[in-house]
């Protein structure tokens, strides 16, 4: 199964915790799981599907609880 066919890891208004993965992103053809690093809500997703990403690039904007 490709990794686009399954369901997303976090959308608007979910709840995570430190140390959940909230997305996987693939360099130079290795996947490499993203972990948050804080405990809150997602309140918007700020990349694309399949879009490129810069080191260190914020992905989502989380409401801290």
């Amino acid at each position: 199964m490709c990794i686009r066919d399954r369901p997303l890891f976090v959308e608007v208004g979910s709840e995570i915790k430190v140390g959940d993965t909230v997305c996987i992103i693939e360099a130079m053809k290795l996947f490499n799981e993203i972990e948050s690093e804080i405990s809150g809500t997602i309140v918007k997703v700020l990349i694309d599907d399949s879009s490129p990403v810069e080191f260190d690039q914020p992905l989502f904007l989380v409401d801290p609880s």
